[in-house]
Formats: structure tokens, C-alpha cells, sequence
């Protein structure tokens, strides 16, 4: 087989994978500009490796056989078994319990979950599309969220597990629910932050939720970590102080400048005009993503797509968010940028499924599905 035969087997959207490179390029150069130790930066670059040679692969698979109810409910099952093994066995790192270990090689199940959760979720709107008015769809597809919303929030990983939430109520909305079924989506999510409020949250947890309130009422304790980010973030200024002389991160005010806070970082060194290219880049991606999805062969097709972009899109505002004190410090990461494999992994291995449903995609009906799924142009 040729090279020419192989390049005609996969259908890659060259600009979006043009757009994720600068932001991986991004997060190496940043996570490796404040220290002499390059422990963060070459596993980074393993994982980077992997994960394009994962894309790659995963553009060459037919996955048409995912609209099979029994295919999926399996690798559903199985997310769920990775997250029970993960409160069975899984190994405490920050006063949280989200990771197996494996000859020292530590697997997030719950980034692996997100995934998960989109694809049984386009599975079932897909089928249940012209039905979804009615609300016993919205509560047995809340119901696939829920289990591993628990789950994850039980660990404890509050972000992820909003994230979580974020994808069901993301995927119901552009499945075309009415507006009373909305109102009760709130309610729900209003009762369920109770519940986790009360039953759920540690002190930590409640105490960054208050510090979002509060942001300044203890930057001591509780609110530090936010303060020091909005610092960072505020003293980049238009053109940044340049690479390497971060002073917040540099001099270690700044924490887990190579995960949690990699945007305060970067935004510190490369200022105003760094961060509009990080904004512009995120919206690429997300624009050849949902333009992708919208020319899908079938609702599956087009579901996934769209609960990939919310994917990336909640992880995107929720650590940005967090970066410049509008919302809770709740250690997420950002795409393409934080250091962390399992992320790096479920995101590419997304995109690359994405890739090879568009080798069958249907550009024929793309003005239809637009207007079934977001409404009249």
C-alpha cells in the first residue's frame, strides 16, 4: 500500500489539527520556562506523541459501528467499572482520590468517561431526536449523566464532575428540548448543588466556593490560589513580562502553574496579545469541529461532534474562569495546554473519531441538520 492509497483512507481536517499545535507548543514552552527540571516538559512531549499517533489511528476506523445500541452500552459499562475501580483502588493526590495507577503511570478514568458519556448520549438523542419534547428523555438521559456525575463528584473532582453536567445539559439543548423541560433541567441541577452541598462537598471544596463570593476575604487561606492567579494574569499587561520572567510563577507564588493555572502563566508572559491568539486558536478548533459535525452522514454523527465542541468548550471556560476569578478554583485543565496525559488522550482520541466519521460525512443535508438541531438561519 502506497503512501498515496493510505492518504485517500483519511480525512483529515488539516486546519483544525493546524490550530492545536501552537497551543501544545504553548503549554511545553510554559511549563518548562520556570524550572531547571524538564520533568513536566518530556512527559508532555510523550504524551503528545502518543496522542497524535492515537488522532491518527482513530481516523482510519469506521465507527459507524458505535450507532449499534450494544456497542455502546459496553464501553459505557466499562467507563463506569474505571470509576468504580477508581473509589476502589485509586490513589490520593490533593486531597483527591481520581487516578489509577499503573506502573507508575497514573490514568484519570473520568477524562476517559467524557468521552464516554457523548458517545451514548448521541446514541440515544440520535434515535430519540423527534421525541426529545418529552421530558421521560430528559430525565432517562440525565440518568446516563448522573451516574458518573456522582461518581466523579465523590472522589472528590468537582470540575470534572461539571463538566460532566455540562456536556448532558449542552447535548439536551441542541437535541431541541421545549423550554418548560429546560426550566426543570435548572431546577434539577439547582437541587442536585444542594445535595452535593450538604452530602458531598469537604471543607475545601466549600471553602473555594465561598472564596468565589468572597475573593478577597481570605487570600491567606482559601482564596490565595485565586488571588495570585488574577495577579499573574493582571500583570501581563498587553505584551507580557516575556518568556522566563513570570514573576508569580517564577518565584512560586503561582501554584501548579503547569496544570491548574497554565493560563495565569502563559498569560503573564505573553500578555493581552498572548491570550487573544489562545482565544482565537480555542475558536478554530471549536469552529472546524461543529462545521464537521454539522455535514454528519447521520444524528449520531452530528451529536457527537457537537458534545465534543461542548467538551472542549466547558473545559476551556471553566479553567479560564477560574484563571480570572469569575468562578471557583476547582483544578481542571485546559486543552492542549496543561500538562496531563489523560486528558491529552480522550481529547485526541475525539477528534480523531471525529475524523473518521467525516471520511462518510453527508455534506448534502448540512442546511436540514442546522436548523433541526440549532434552529432556522
Amino acid at each position: 500500500m502506497n503512501l498515496r492509497s493510505i492518504l485517500g483512507r483519511v480525512s483529515i481536517d488539516w486546519i483544525l489539527v493546524s490550530a492545536t499545535i501552537p497551543l501544545l507548543l504553548a503549554g511545553l514552552l510554559t511549563m518548562n520556562s520556570f524550572t531547571v527540571d524538564s520533568y513536566y516538559f518530556d512527559r508532555q512531549v510523550f504524551w503528545i506523541i502518543v496522542s497524535f499517533a492515537i488522532f491518527f489511528i482513530f481516523s482510519f476506523v469506521d465507527w459507524r459501528f458505535l450507532r449499534r445500541t450494544e456497542a455502546v452500552v459496553i464501553f459505557y459499562v466499562l467507563g463506569l467499572v474505571g470509576l468504580v475501580g477508581v473509589a476502589l483502588f485509586g490513589q490520593v493526590s490533593r486531597n483527591v482520590q481520581s487516578a489509577l495507577s499503573f506502573a507508575g503511570v497514573s490514568i484519570q478514568t473520568s477524562e476517559f468517561m467524557k468521552l464516554l458519556l457523548i458517545i451514548i448520549l448521541a446514541k440515544y438523542f440520535s434515535r430519540r431526536h423527534i421525541e426529545i419534547a418529552r421530558v421521560q428523555h430528559v430525565v432517562i438521559s440525565g440518568l446516563y449523566a448522573f451516574v458518573p456525575f456522582v461518581l466523579v463528584a465523590l472522589q472528590p473532582d468537582f470540575g470534572s464532575a461539571m463538566v460532566i453536567f455540562f456536556i448532558w445539559l449542552g447535548m439536551t439543548m441542541v437535541s431541541g428540548i421545549s423550554k418548560k423541560h429546560l426550566a426543570l433541567v435548572f431546577l434539577v441541577g439547582t437541587l442536585a448543588f444542594s445535595g452535593l452541598w450538604i452530602f458531598a462537598f469537604a471543607d475545601y471544596q466549600k471553602d473555594r466556593i465561598k472564596t468565589f463570593i468572597h475573593p478577597l476575604a481570605d487570600i491567606q487561606g482559601a482564596g490565595y490560589n485565586a488571588f495570585q492567579s488574577t495577579v499573574a494574569v493582571g500583570s501581563g499587561q498587553i505584551l507580557g513580562k516575556g518568556v522566563g520572567y513570570g514573576s508569580q510563577s517564577r518565584l512560586n507564588f503561582l501554584p501548579e502553574h503547569q496544570t491548574d493555572f497554565i493560563f495565569a502563566a502563559f498569560a503573564e508572559e505573553w500578555g493581552f496579545i498572548g491570550v487573544l491568539l489562545v482565544f482565537l486558536l480555542f475558536g478554530i478548533i471549536i469552529w472546524r469541529i461543529v462545521l464537521v459535525a454539522l455535514n454528519g452522514a447521520t444524528n449520531f454523527e452530528v451529536l457527537f461532534g457537537l458534545g465534543l465542541s461542548i467538551l472542549l468548550m466547558s473545559h476551556f471556560i471553566i479553567h479560564v474562569g477560574m484563571n480570572i476569578g469569575l468562578l471557583p478554583v476547582t483544578g481542571l485543565p485546559v486543552s492542549f495546554m496543561s500538562y496531563g496525559g489523560s486528558h491529552l488522550l480522550t481529547v485526541f482520541m475525539g477528534l480523531g473519531m471525529l475524523m473518521g466519521m467525516r471520511k462518510y460525512s453527508n455534506v448534502f443535508h448540512r442546511d436540514d441538520i442546522h436548523n433541526e438541531f440549532l434552529g432556522p438561519k
